[in-house]
């Protein structure tokens, strides 16, 4: 019994039951074959992630803890609700509880891990943004801090690279970034307000170092940069020519006083008055003048608000005064000098003087209000009214200028402008007035103004160009001039083959027959109408024109008429035409080129195909036509000796 009363042995006991110790209780509880996953970002995954092998007694749900809607079961099989992303939550978790009756068994949790994808494009935390520098920032200063300009991007392991290109032309060497990385704005180069008042970059920024790589990501943002004006320039003396933006080569002034007088008025000087302007613009700070040295014995003043340079007392004899005007800005930051030689002559009295008693300009009809008159002899150039006095022949800015007879013209300088809207064409004429301010001498002349209808041509235009109110240029005219001259040249090739055509036989026997009289023809009413003509003087003797009608039309030849020699007419006479009748018509073709005035022929070479020349003089006179006939008498004869250019 005792036996009976052993414990079953383990090996029996698994033989009879037919599995080990502990299985059916392994059975009994949820079990996954895994539990940790990894899946891309922005991945739809649509397949069970794993299934749940749930006892048939359990059911399995989704504990608390899970992460919110990222999960779901279905039919024991785990499916992931979302699609994955790493910037919103880099680990999902799914927290599994097998209940039975509703009380817990076991629970179970998995994990997926979200891959983190390049998928997010970086973000600048401004569209535009607008900064203000100084004019006088250091090189190499910083300009716009890296906090102020970097952009964020949510993917974060990439690294972002910045570049910064130019929208203002020509601005981007002034500045650059501090490193590719960095985006630190630096100053380059020294800054100048008036060359570049403001300027636009453009800042952007790419999550890779190629810009080809894929994935890559950009974004731009844009910059605008106003430079602040700063006292950096001292005055400068005007007229100056600028050499860059700090430093102008500044006028010096000339003038001249004659001796022994004390001018009431202000200097005229050259190139103008003694002025002075802030070189910094901007600031435009009030400038002072004043003398620094040269002015011997307090001849001159000069006023230290207007710079204008006044005679104290006169200088009895000639001499030359260098003095050294200085002008400073009202804060007493900068100054700048220059030299006013004021030479002093003597005058002898005599008074300027207009090199033309008479000038022509011309300016268009509706020309308004401070239109200049030009040139008319040379309309694209202004018409220039200039006197000259002995005494000061080089110191013509001392002499001014006015229109003294007519309201609607004004003289500006050397140059008259118009005053009113010139509505009518006409032509006016205006007296104006030279007077040298320092001998007080005068001149006068006059201007004739035609108002015409077209435009003259602007000055200030190169030949070729087009320039205000200008049609054509002189190409233009010269490629026209060309033109016509070729067309020229072809009616006069086809006047010759007319010529030919139509009287080639006649040409043939010219010599030995004669056209049968006709009613003359003219060609304009000095041959229509021979006795009220106005004649030119008769031919010297031995060279005898020949007068001649319209061709001939008829086409029955005539015996020519053996040569005579009929008695010259009378002046005043009508001309008598060849053959003794009034009617007749003497031939216009002749072998002999004979250039005086009086007669109309055909000249032809040495055989029929030479060129033709026509010449035309409607001009000659009454002992001409008569001498003519003679002539074609003589020439009559010469032919017959020497015979046709086609015997």
């Amino acid at each position: 019994m005792g036996a009976w009363a052993q414990p079953w042995p383990p090996l029996l006991l698994m033989a009879l039951l037919g599995r080990p110790p502990g299985a059916e209780a392994q059975a009994q509880v949820c079990s996954v074959s895994k539990t940790f996953f990894e899946i891309e970002e922005n991945t739809n995954f649509t397949e069970p992630l794993v299934d749940i092998l749930v006892p048939g007694d359990q059911q399995v749900t989704l504990g608390s803890s899970s992460t919110l809607f990222a999960f779901r079961i279905l039919e024991n099989q785990l499916f992931l609700n979302v699609t994955p992303d790493y910037e919103e939550n880099p680990l999902l978790q799914a927290h599994l509880e097998c209940k039975r009756r509703g009380v817990l068994v076991t629970q179970l949790r998995v994990f997926v891990a979200v891959l983190d994808l390049n998928d997010n494009a970086p973000v600048f935390p401004f569209a535009t943004k607008e900064t203000a520098v100084e004019e006088d920032t250091k090189v190499n200063s910083t300009v716009i801090p890296e906090t102020a300009l970097e952009a964020e991007d949510a993917d974060e392991d990439d690294i972002l690279f910045y570049t910064l290109q130019e929208v203002t032309v020509g601005a981007r060497d002034l500045f650059s970034l501090l490193g590719a990385n960095r985006p630190v704005l630096r100053l380059d180069r020294p800054l100048d307000v008036y060359k570049w008042p403001n300027m636009t970059f453009r800042l952007l920024v790419r999550d890779t170092a190629e810009e080809n790589a894929e994935p890559s990501h950009t974004a731009t943002a844009t910059l605008v940069l106003q430079v602040l004006p700063a006292d950096l320039r001292p005055p400068w003396f005007l007229p100056c020519a600028f050499s860059d933006g700090y430093v102008c080569l500044q006028a010096q002034y000339r003038g001249a006083v004659p001796t022994g007088h004390k001018l009431p008025a202000p200097l005229v000087l050259r190139p103008g008055p003694i002025y002075a302007e802030d070189g910094d613009r901007s600031l435009n700070q009030r400038i002072i003048y004043g003398i620094l040295s040269g002015n011997v014995n307090g001849t001159f003043a000069l006023s230290p608000d207007s710079g204008n340079l006044t005679m104290a007392q006169s200088v009895p004899s000639p001499t030359t005064f260098l003095l050294v005007v200085k002008a400073e800005q009202a804060d007493l930051a900068r100054y700048s000098v220059t030299q006013v030689t004021v030479e002093v002559l003597a005058a002898t009295g005599s008074l300027p003087g207009f090199p033309q008693s008479l000038y022509r300009g011309t300016v268009a009809r509706g020309s308004g209000v401070g239109v200049a008159v030009r040139d008319a002899a040379a309309p694209s150039q202004l018409l220039r009214i200039q006197a000259q006095d002995p005494d000061f022949p080089d110191l013509n800015s001392a002499i001014t200028y006015q229109v003294t007879n007519h309201s609607d013209f004004r003289m500006d300088g050397e140059f008259m402008l118009t005053t009113t809207s010139l509505a009518h064409l006409g032509v006016f004429y205006a007296e104006v007035e030279a007077k040298n301010t320092v001998t007080l001498g005068t001149a006068t002349t006059v201007v004739e103004i035609q108002v015409s209808e077209q435009e003259p041509p602007s000055t200030g235009m190169p030949d070729g160009g087009l320039a205000d109110g200008k049609r054509f240029s002189v190409g233009d005219m010269a490629t026209l001039g060309g033109v016509l001259g070729v067309l020229l040249l072809l009616a006069l090739l086809g006047l010759v083959v007319l010529v030919h055509k139509h009287y080639g036989q006649r040409l043939k026997c010219c010599s030995h027959t004669a056209p049968d009289p006709q009613t003359p023809g003219f060609d304009n009413q000095a041959f229509a109408n021979g006795h009220e003509a106005n004649w030119a003087p008769a031919p010297s003797p031995g060279h005898v024109p020949k007068t001649t009608e319209a061709p001939p039309t008829a086409t029955d030849p005539a015996p020519r008429e053996p040569p005579a020699s009929p008695a010259l007419p009378s002046p005043g006479s009508p001309a008598v035409p060849a053959g003794g009748s009034p009617t007749a018509v003497r031939s216009i073709l002749t072998k002999e080129r004979r250039p005086q005035g009086g007669y109309k022929a055909v000249w032809f070479g040495e055989d029929i195909g030479a060129e033709a020349d026509v010449v035309v003089l409607n001009a000659p006179s009454t002992d001409a036509d008569g001498a003519g006939d003679s002539g074609d008498e003589d020439a009559e004869a010469d032919s017959g000796r020497g015979g046709s250019p086609h015997d």
